[in-house]
Order: C-alpha cells, then sequence, then structure tokens
C-alpha cells in the first residue's frame, strides 16, 4: 500500500494512473459541523496501481491528482459519487470528467434506486466488506494500518467492480440507460453554493411575489452565514424559518420574536438584525423585482386515478426489465402524461418510451388492462 504524503510521491503515482483507462476513486471526509467538507483521505485504485492520499500532510498539493480527475482519457468510477464530486468541483473548480458511478449503473441491472456498497459488492463480488472503521474520525493523525487497509479497500473492491457492470450493461444493451443519470451528476449547477441562488433548493410553499423575494433574501443571508461560520444551514435557521419569514415578512426585533419556526432571541441578535435589514431594503425597493416562478401546474384532481394507475404500470414494467422504476420515470414525469399524451419528459422518449411509454399511453387510452393473476400484475392487450 503506497500511503502519499508528499507531492513528488503523489506525481509518481498519478502519472501511472493517468496511463490506465479507469481509475476508481473514494474519498474520506467530515461535514458534520460544517457547511464546506473536510477532506481527510483520498483513496484511488487502477490495474496495477493503488495508494491513499493524505490532503492533510504539512505542504502536500494535491494538483497532480486533480489533472488525474480532469484528464479527459481516464475514466474516474465512483459509488454514489455525488458528495465525493462537490469536494472535487470546490477544490478544482471544474467537474471530473469523464464519470461512472456504480450506484447508477447498478440501478441498470437490477439493484434497486440506491443500492448500499456492501450490498452491491456482495451481490456482485461476492465479497463482505469490513465495517469496523466506519465511524473513524478520519481527520485524526496517525492512522493505523488497519484504518488505513480499510479505506484502500473502498476502491480496490470498487476496481473489480467497474468491469463487472460495465460487462452486464454492454451485454444487455443498457449502457445508453444510465447516460442520462449520469450527465445529471456532472452538471455543476446542483454542485452551486451561490448565495443568492440557495432559495432554488427549497419547495416553494406560494408563488406571489414579496413571498419569493422575502424567501430569496432570507436564503442568501442563511446560506453567506453559513459559508462565513463554516456552520450547517440548520444551526443557522431551519427551513421551516425561512419559510414563516417568507411568509410572514418581519423587518425588525419585535416582528421575528412573533415567528414561531424562529429561535428565540433571534431577532435582537446581529444576525437578525441583519437579515430584518436586508428584508426591509429588499421589500421597500421598488426597483428590486421577485424572481419570476411559474406556478406548477399540478395535476388536475380527475387525474388522480390515471396517475394510480401508471405508478402500477411502471413498478410493473421496473420488475419486468429489472431495472429501478426511477431510471424510467419520475413521479413528475408520471403526473405529467396523465395530464398529456404529448408530455414533454423522459419517459416519452427513446428507450424509457420502449420500456414504458407505450404502455402508459395505451392505458390511458383504454388499449390496455392491468390485472392480478397469482398475486402479481399482468398487462395485457385489448
Amino acid at each position: 500500500m503506497q500511503v502519499i504524503t508528499e507531492t513528488e510521491s503523489l506525481r509518481s503515482v498519478s502519472a501511472a494512473f493517468r496511463e490506465r483507462s479507469f481509475v476508481a476513486v473514494d474519498t474520506e471526509f467530515l461535514r458534520e459541523s460544517t457547511y464546506w467538507p473536510k477532506l481527510c483521505l483520498i483513496q484511488a485504485a487502477a490495474d496495477g496501481v493503488e495508494a491513499v492520499i493524505d490532503p492533510l500532510a504539512p505542504g502536500i498539493d494535491l494538483t497532480p491528482f486533480y489533472e488525474v480527475l480532469a484528464d479527459k482519457n481516464v475514466l474516474k468510477v465512483f459509488h454514489a459519487a455525488r458528495q465525493d464530486l462537490e469536494i472535487f468541483f470546490k477544490a478544482m473548480g471544474t467537474m471530473p470528467a469523464p464519470v461512472f458511478d456504480t450506484q447508477i449503473g447498478a440501478m441498470a441491472c437490477g439493484y434497486g434506486e440506491s443500492i448500499a456498497y456492501d450490498a452491491l459488492v456482495a451481490g456482485e463480488l461476492k465479497r463482505r466488506i469490513d465495517k469496523s472503521h466506519r465511524f473513524t474520525d478520519w481527520s485524526r493523525r496517525p492512522l493505523s494500518p488497519d484504518q488505513l487497509a480499510y479505506a484502500l479497500a473502498d476502491v480496490t473492491h470498487l476496481r473489480d467492480l467497474h468491469p463487472k457492470l460495465m460487462g452486464r450493461l454492454e451485454r444487455t444493451g443498457r449502457v445508453a440507460w444510465v447516460a442520462d443519470e449520469l450527465a445529471g451528476l456532472v452538471d455543476p449547477g446542483i454542485y452551486d453554493t451561490e448565495p443568492e441562488n440557495a432559495w432554488l433548493r427549497l419547495k416553494l410553499r406560494k408563488t406571489s411575489g414579496d413571498y419569493v423575494l422575502a424567501l430569496q433574501v432570507a436564503a442568501a443571508w442563511r446560506e453567506r452565514t453559513a459559508q462565513t461560520k463554516d456552520v450547517p444551514r440548520a444551526r443557522v435557521l431551519k427551513d421551516d424559518a425561512l419559510y414563516e419569514i417568507a411568509e410572514q415578512r418581519p423587518r425588525n426585533a419585535a416582528a421575528f420574536d412573533r415567528l414561531r419556526a424562529v429561535p428565540k432571541g433571534f431577532g435582537n441578535s446581529r444576525g437578525g438584525q441583519e437579515l430584518a435589514a436586508a428584508l426591509d431594503a429588499a421589500l421597500s425597493d421598488p426597483e428590486r423585482k421577485a424572481p419570476l416562478v411559474d406556478r406548477p401546474a399540478g395535476a388536475a384532481p380527475s387525474a388522480g386515478p390515471t396517475i394510480e394507475l401508471l405508478k402500477v404500470l411502471l413498478r410493473t414494467a421496473a420488475e419486468r426489465h429489472d431495472v429501478a422504476a426511477r431510471l424510467i420515470a419520475s413521479s413528475a414525469d408520471i403526473e405529467a402524461i396523465a395530464m398529456s399524451d404529448d408530455a414533454d419528459v423522459p419517459a416519452l422518449s427513446g428507450w424509457r418510451r420502449d420500456l414504458f411509454g407505450e404502455h402508459a399511453l395505451a392505458l390511458k387510452k383504454g388499449k390496455l388492462a392491468l390485472s392480478l393473476e397469482n398475486g402479481k400484475v399482468s398487462v395485457k392487450a385489448i
């Protein structure tokens, strides 16, 4: 096992990684009490090369490994990659590419929507993963040989797992099935931490101008404060507090004190005064416009039975083709199809239309019937 603590050693092993077709990557990090994840360890393995990289080693420059992540000729393989990609995107300023996520690949191989890594390794490699160091504080040094071996095993298993999954996807013609999910995973927009965009992560309860403007201001203030103090968003204000602030639009300490979801005394705090001033300035400015928001169309009440039948049809299709239902259609897709035969949704195009979309439209038109036979749903043409 190579434990990399110096830049020169990292440069050497990174050069070896760049000569391989793919490299399996994993990280260990802490973020329970912080806004920004603290990267504590990087594990990487490729054919004949494996290493544990210590980002906390004094003086180490991670640039050589970041160049591996950015190399378009080397596939980066992760499992449940989102948090790893978030860390690297922030550190590199660009997204690692190309990327393959074995959790997404497993969705097209009959393993359900969010299979755990240990279960996937057991299913594909028939190996049992040691969980004894799962709750290790990876920021503490020195790390023991057992801890390092545990960390490295994550990527050595992943290195062996990727070819098996890819082989199954290629044999069954399902490589393209995971492409859309992978494209969404590496969309920089989902890792955006710009405070002014923080409100976009919240589910709107109203779409009126003042409500949306107040929610944008409050969410931006919370995001900026959490980033500055490096604490989780909820340590600043919980989501319910943001919604109540958007509803009531307080502009002084007394107004904050009347809100149930806001901590007592918040209005008189420095943060409360800052937020009150920001709300007052935004709501008083005739030139400040609320972000434009389309009112969610929602499904008509009469579409309820259709939606429920389409959900049953989706589950049946997923079971028949041994693929995760979410990979075929989302809840939003189902509602849109229930409302319109011409809905512009992924489920009505490409391979998804072949597996599900055509049957969904036929069911709506009464050309398909669902029945129960021996406890299982059967689909029949009429």
